[in-house]
């Protein structure tokens, strides 16, 4: 989920790509993107080479436990629970950072009540891994990946079994492309037990709605899906060459939000890179959940301040079950905390 150029982003500072160089204001408006389709391409990283059933009786009463308990701390006001390996005494602006995890928390009347199935612990290895010190990744209980076509066939079960909880898949780009992957791994996803959710990479040359209408149409509207995302990144391999102001790249993200979050009865989750975050949304939709990319320091450090729910570390990851390398992800909170997350999303995403 990023282009060519984000290998460089291993270094300690914000990433920097090529982003759009000439300015044009107003194009969406007139509507001339539709003269002419995308020429965009995929920011994927080229690489040679049934929502989940009812558990057992023993972990439904277990995840009723575990939503008893969080609505019990929820009504008392308590904060969200950080697992005490991610706290380090020397550290207090992480653990502050830590302690505002951007979770939606359904009223108690809400809380689902629906197995979210066994959490496995993470077998992942990675090709170039990085010494994130007290607030390391491995800490963390929820574990997940996304991927794309460049991951090709996936062995999902084996996959799952190395700790895959949850997957993010590439469906589209722009207003007229579809990973010719997405309708399999969706398919094969489910089937493994992995949560799994849709994301798009957005194109800045495209008139927004156009990308949220064929988003709509690619991606099902299914019970139990995580909420969609919206990927926001600089492409330097795009044939767009406007670089928009930053008010107006908020604007045209509205637009696509608004229209899924109406379509999909979710709120979508932001997905982005330290680069475009610090020059587009640092202050901004503090109101939604977002997605971040950070594979040399801890979220809170590229970040400073940003709530986030999922944390993408690495994107040289390694398991079984996958050829090839594939990007990392962790849950930003308890395994209680994700039931909990996971239930209130697929309550919402069945009303």
């Amino acid at each position: 989920m990023r282009s060519f150029l984000l290998l460089a982003c291993l270094g300690m500072s914000a990433i920097g790509l090529a982003g759009c160089t000439a300015s044009s204001k107003g194009i969406d408006a007139l509507g001339l993107d539709r003269l002419k389709p995308s020429t965009e391409t995929t920011s994927s990283i080229p690489r040679p080479n049934a929502p989940v059933s009812a558990a057992a009786a023993t972990a439904q009463a277990e995840i009723v436990s575990i939503n008893e308990e969080m609505t019990t701390l929820a009504d008392a006001g308590m904060p969200p629970v950080v697992p005490s390996a991610l706290v380090g005494d020397d550290e207090p602006s992480a653990v502050e950072a830590m302690e505002r995890v951007a979770l939606v928390v359904p009223e108690k009347s809400k809380v689902a009540k629906a197995a979210v199935g066994p959490i496995h612990r993470h077998r992942f290895r990675d090709a170039k891994p990085i010494n994130f010190g007290k607030l390391s990744p491995k800490n963390y209980a929820v574990h997940g990946v996304d991927v794309s076509r460049w991951q090709g066939d996936i062995d999902w079960p084996t996959l799952r079994t190395q700790g895959a909880n949850f997957v993010y898949i590439k469906a589209t780009d722009g207003g007229d492309h579809l990973d010719p992957m997405f309708k399999k791994n969706w398919r094969e996803a489910h089937q493994a037990g992995l949560k799994r959710g849709a994301y798009h990479f957005f194109y800045w040359c495209r008139v927004a709605s156009e990308q949220a209408d064929w988003f709509i149409r690619n991606v099902p509207k299914v019970e139990g899906a995580l909420p969609p995302v919206i990927d926001v990144e600089y492409n330097g391999q795009s044939s767009c060459k406007r670089r928009l102001l930053p008010e107006k790249r908020r604007e045209k993200m509205q637009v696509f939000m608004d229209r899924l979050e109406a379509h999909y009865g979710q709120r979508p989750v932001i997905y982005t890179a330290p680069d475009f975050y610090a020059d587009n949304l640092r202050g901004h939709f503090k109101n939604y959940p977002f997605w971040l990319r950070a594979v040399a320091e801890h979220p809170s450090k590229v970040y400073p301040g940003r709530d986030f729910v999922f944390w993408q570390y690495s994107g040289s990851g390694l398991s079984q079950g996958v050829k090839g390398k594939i990007d990392l992800n962790v849950f930003n909170g308890t395994e209680a905390q994700w039931r909990r997350w996971v239930g209130g999303q697929a309550l919402v995403a069945s009303q």
